[in-house]
């Protein structure tokens, strides 16, 4: 039900013929299956066959990246820490950096090497140092797949390889784009156009293209192998907004990255990201509290602060908020406390709740004895 209310949802923001240029023409040796959607939000802009399922080829290692990224970031272990390749990550074959067997690199300059040449056998070799095997890693990659709604999704292994029944999608390739995006740093090491490890012996060269033709490119990941053709997540932000292009299937490595411009153009010139505690100043972040525990309660807008809008309403965007002067305990974390609606002049695009961010208990009846006496006490004082 949630996937069917966002769709409606989106149907709801952009009919009405709100951008002037037509949907992409992608050609179909271009792309067996496409989606265009807006980096933060995931609101979906154009769309083909998106849950139809692909091999997707190397574009895997984004979950790759994505489960190292985390790993990263809890503490597990740091990026200069030392990875030591076995025999198993040494013999992968298809993109590869030629690890030796108890070669040694640094977490970080894997890596990068995942990112910039899509070595597989630096793949494996994060993979083991992360999960102790690439069986555990792949049981955790398809665990997080679950996790983030991936339904299309199964993984077999951590690099893409051919395996039977190691399929995604169009859509569920966008998701996990979107959840490695979230890690800032990410963009670090998938812009390297050029780079080089074993102190400048083997030359590191970025295979995705776009990063030198597209303006705003932040990357993502490429793909091929035979089954599935050449696969691309290509990401790029302008002005605020990001958007995340996947192509998958197409007839050559040309046709994937002009599909891939072509969506990324299309997403550009008719939409923008709006940020609505920016608009009309601050967004209100908290409400005070009557005879509870706490003075006041923070708030949150339900689905986040930002929205997607064709760029003629975005020009006339405007806002209304519904909301008490303050709340009566007790408040329960999840209640809803108010309401914002969008509008372009008139036209409402959007309501969204605003709800409590925590809970605040009432006050007892020796909370409020403790509170008559420090005011007693006070008052006297002064």
């Amino acid at each position: 039900m949630k996937k069917l209310f966002l769709f409606v949802l989106i149907a709801a923001l952009f009919t009405g013929g709100a951008v002037s240029a037509a949907p992409p023409s992608i050609p179909e040796n271009a792309a067996r299956a496409y989606i265009l959607t807006e980096g933060e939000t995931g609101e979906t802009i154009a769309a083909y066959r998106a849950h139809d399922r692909f091999a997707p080829a190397s574009v895997t290692k984004i979950m790759t990246m994505l489960l190292v990224a985390e790993a990263l970031d809890a503490g597990q272990y740091r990026k200069e820490d030392t990875v030591t390749a076995s025999e198993r990550a040494a013999g992968m074959g298809g993109s590869q950096i030629w690890l030796e067997p108890g070669e040694k690199f640094t977490v970080e300059e894997l890596l990068k090497t995942v990112a910039v040449v899509s070595a597989n056998d630096a793949a494996v070799a994060l993979a083991e140092f992360t999960a102790g095997s690439e069986e555990n890693f792949v049981e955790r990659m398809n665990d997080k797949a679950a996790y983030l709604g991936m339904l299309d999704t199964h993984f077999e292994n951590c690099t893409g390889l051919p395996a039977e029944g190691h399929l995604t999608s169009a859509y569920d390739i966008a998701v996990m784009s979107r959840e490695l995006l979230k890690h800032k740093w990410i963009t670090g090491l998938t812009t390297i156009r050029t780079g080089s490890i074993r102190d400048g012996k083997l030359e590191l060269v970025n295979t995705n293209k776009l990063l030198r033709t597209y303006d705003g490119a932040t990357g993502l990941k490429t793909g091929f192998t035979q089954e599935a053709r050449y696969c691309l997540s290509a990401t790029a932000e302008r002005e605020g907004t990001s958007l995340v292009a996947v192509v998958l299937g197409g007839e050559t490595s040309a046709l994937r990255f002009e599909a891939a411009a072509s969506l990324l153009n299309y997403g550009f010139a008719g939409y923008r990201t709006v940020d609505l505690a920016e608009k009309d100043g601050e967004l209100p972040s908290a409400l005070p509290v009557i005879n509870g525990k706490e003075e006041e309660v923070p708030i949150a807008l339900e689905g986040g602060g930002k929205i997607l809008l064709p760029k003629d309403k975005a020009a006339r965007l405007r806002y209304e908020t519904d909301l008490p002067d303050s709340l009566p305990a007790p408040v329960a974390e999840g209640e809803t406390v108010g309401t914002l609606r969008c509008y372009a002049g008139e036209e409402l695009l959007l309501e969204r709740r605003f709800t409590a961010a925590s809970a605040v208990e009432a006050e007892g009846f020796f909370d409020v004895f403790r509170g008559l006496l420090r005011r007693v006490f006070l008052g006297s004082a002064a």
